[in-house]
């Protein structure tokens, strides 16, 4: 599901658009975590940019979080998935 590793900033702009989204749809992390059957403390890594997630994780918290893909990757840009 999850995997810790390197502090990449695109993790920390995800983690900060789920968040967001989390927040003003009035959720709570356990709530969030129950909607996507996650433990809330991997709900707080992810918001944390602590984790790096699979897409189908994205799908899940987008699908419970009522979003679009693109409020979820705001920030991001094309190309961060390239190595440097």
């Amino acid at each position: 599901m999850s995997k810790t590793c390197p502090k990449l900033p695109e993790l920390g702009i995800l983690g900060a658009n789920v968040r967001r989204e989390r927040v003003a749809r009035g959720i709570t992390q356990e709530k969030l975590a129950e909607m996507v059957e996650m433990n809330p403390r991997t709900i707080q890594k992810i918001e944390a940019g602590k984790i790096n997630i699979l897409v189908t994780t994205v799908l899940r918290l987008k699908s419970a979080l009522g979003c679009s893909w693109g409020e979820l990757m705001n920030g991001l840009a094309a190309d961060s998935h390239r190595i440097r």
